[in-house]
C-alpha cells in the first residue's frame, strides 16, 4: 500500500444517497481475483448507457470534465449493501484516495481501510458546506491531525480514525507489513520469554 498522510486535492461529489456496494461495482464485475482493473468499472451503471462506454452518461459526475480529484464526497450511508470488498479496490484503482461522506456502512469502512483508502466521516452540515462549494474547490485531509479542511473557507472538522489503522495507512503497511515492522521487539520478545 502507498503512504497517506496528507492530501490536499479537488474533489468530485457524488450527491447520492445510500449508495450500496453494488452500484459502486456491479456484481457482473467480479470475476478477478487481483485489484487492479476494477476503476474502470466504478459507478459502470450510472456512467453509461445501455452498458456502452461509448455512450457515457453526461448528468453523472465522473463524466463530467470540470470536476476531478483523488477525493470522492458522497451523500450519507455510502457503502452499504453486501459486504464485497472489490468495491473498495473499484474506488482505489479509479485513483480516489480518499472518500468523505456523513455515514459509512461498517463493512465497507473496514475493506477501506484495509485496501489503502481513507473512508472520512463528517457532521451532515460540514458535508453540506463542502458540496455547497465549486468544482475548482479543494479540500485537505491531514491524517496524523485526522482533520479535513474547506481550502476555500478555512472551515475544519475532526475525524475519527482507528490508531492501528492510522498507523498502517501513514507508514503504508497492510497488516502483514505491519507486523514485519515489528520483527526485531518479536524476535527480542522470543529470546526474553524462551
Amino acid at each position: 500500500m502507498q503512504s497517506l498522510q496528507k492530501i490536499t486535492s479537488q474533489f468530485i461529489p457524488l450527491r447520492i444517497e445510500n449508495v450500496d456496494t453494488d452500484q459502486i461495482i456491479p456484481a457482473r464485475f467480479l470475476k478477478a481475483t487481483t485489484k487492479e482493473g476494477f476503476g474502470k468499472n466504478l459507478f459502470r451503471d450510472w456512467r453509461y448507457e445501455n452498458d456502452d462506454e461509448t455512450k457515457p452518461k453526461a448528468d453523472f459526475v465522473l463524466n463530467q470534465k470540470q470536476y476531478s480529484g483523488e477525493i470522492l464526497v458522497a451523500a450519507k450511508n455510502f457503502g452499504c449493501g453486501s459486504s464485497r470488498e472489490h468495491a473498495a479496490w473499484s474506488i482505489l484503482d479509479y485513483g480516489f484516495k480518499v472518500v468523505v461522506s456523513s455515514f459509512f456502512a461498517d463493512i465497507f469502512k473496514n475493506n477501506a481501510l484495509n485496501n489503502g483508502v481513507l473512508p472520512v466521516t463528517v457532521t451532515d452540515a460540514f458535508l453540506q458546506q463542502i458540496f455547497a462549494q465549486g468544482p475548482e474547490a479543494t479540500l485537505s485531509i491531514d491524517l496524523a491531525a485526522q482533520t479535513i479542511t474547506i481550502d476555500a473557507t478555512g472551515a475544519s472538522e475532526t475525524f475519527e480514525i482507528n490508531a492501528y489503522k492510522k498507523t498502517c495507512l501513514l507508514n503504508g503497511y497492510d497488516d502483514i507489513d505491519y507486523l514485519l515492522s515489528m520483527k526485531d521487539e518479536i524476535e527480542a520478545f522470543e529470546v526474553k520469554n524462551k
